[in-house]
């Protein structure tokens, strides 16, 4: 199975970009850099010069961080860049198309319209607490269905897919869909991350991101993990010299041993509040339901979510709220202590709590 036959024709094709050599103490007269150095470049590595057109000392510690090898591994500005190169690079403008559930992360149909490919969408149920149903998703693809998006834990409703239903759907769709795994909330459940599964399924496509668990979303750094052959084509379409020095050293520092156990313990911290919202959120009389959550937020159904809405703003609190299918819904990410007791006084001057 090769799933890197799904991709355009061009790209199979595509030559990465060659960058002027770039060696260690030596006179670098051939990349056309300024030799100038600013007084405000306090970084290991002079801001005069360009970046490593891949990052590799960072290609190599993400790998480790994520538990496969670097050749598997592409650096990405994040995960949303992520999904763009893929879009970009399995689907033909007005031929092919990409298939995800609904509601999810809005950014799949995005890319998907910039890039000109169909959108197709699986609905989930809420009464069934948003389960995926993998036969319907099976059902719903298309002979040029090229991309699967099944984000695990799912935003905006917190919920994953059982391992044993991902694996029936690598199966069903073999090579003819890549099944891309967005997993930027993994952190915060008790599910094992799916990149194991990579050497059983060569269809399989992963998402990692720094952004949540190591707090990193200002860096903008993230990971698609998945077949040598489909990593080289996503590196060719990626632009050179896609991460800046100081995003490359400063995540470099962030994956230090020491800072990833600081890390583990914000998660756990993190995890603790979530239970502690969701537990005393429960008790308002105006809130509908709460759906269980393995992410770092969770998603409640109001009576009146425009209501909620206006009185948390007024008390400087900032939710989230979707429309359409999820009307009275709104999505409450987990803060710090205090962020949430202030959410808290804010939603306890609504109404009372239940008997």
């Amino acid at each position: 199975m090769n799933i890197a036959k799904l991709a355009r024709p061009e790209i199979q094709t595509l030559h990465a970009y060659e960058a002027a050599e770039q060696v260690e103490d030596t006179v670098r007269l051939n990349a056309n850099e300024s030799p100038i150095v600013s007084a405000v470049d306090h970084f290991r590595r002079p801001l005069n010069r360009y970046p490593e057109i891949r990052p590799q000392k960072l290609q190599r510690a993400l790998a480790a961080r994520f538990g496969c090898v670097p050749k598997k591994l592409l650096v990405t500005r994040g995960s949303s860049e992520a999904i763009d190169l893929l879009v970009r690079t399995f689907c033909r403008a007005g031929r092919d198309s990409v298939l995800t559930t609904s509601p999810s992360f809005s950014m799949y149909r995005h890319y998907a319209e910039v890039q000109g490919a169909r959108f197709v969408e699986v609905a989930t149920l809420a009464e069934q607490d948003f389960a995926i149903d993998v036969d319907a998703v099976i059902g719903a693809c298309e002979k040029t269905t090229r991309l699967i998006f099944i984000c695990s834990p799912n935003n905006p409703t917190g919920t994953t897919l059982p391992r044993d239903q991902l694996e029936k759907l690598l199966q069903q769709r073999g090579d003819r869909s890549a099944v891309v795994v967005d997993e930027a909330y993994v952190e915060f459940g008790d599910v094992p991350s799916v990149i194991e599964l990579l050497d059983k399924y060569p269809n399989l496509l992963v998402l990692r991101t720094l952004s949540k668990a190591l707090g990193f979303a200002g860096a903008r750094c993230g990971a698609v993990v998945g077949p040598e052959a489909v990593i080289r084509m996503l590196s060719a379409v990626q632009a050179p010299y896609a991460l800046a020095t100081p995003v490359v050293e400063c995540v470099e520092d962030a994956l230090q041993d020491e800072q990833l156990t600081l890390a583990e313990g914000a998660v756990a911290r993190i995890i603790e509040e979530r239970n502690r919202l969701m537990r005393e959120i429960s008790a308002f009389d105006f809130v509908k339901k709460i759906w269980p959550s393995d992410a770092n937020f969770f998603l409640i159904e109001v009576d009146d979510a425009d209501k909620v809405l206006s009185r948390c703003k007024e008390h400087r609190v900032l939710l989230r709220h979707f429309g359409g299918n999820l009307e009275d819904c709104i999505r409450i990410t987990v803060g710090s202590a205090d962020d949430n007791n202030q959410l808290l006084r804010a939603l306890g001057t609504l109404k009372g709590q239940k008997p």
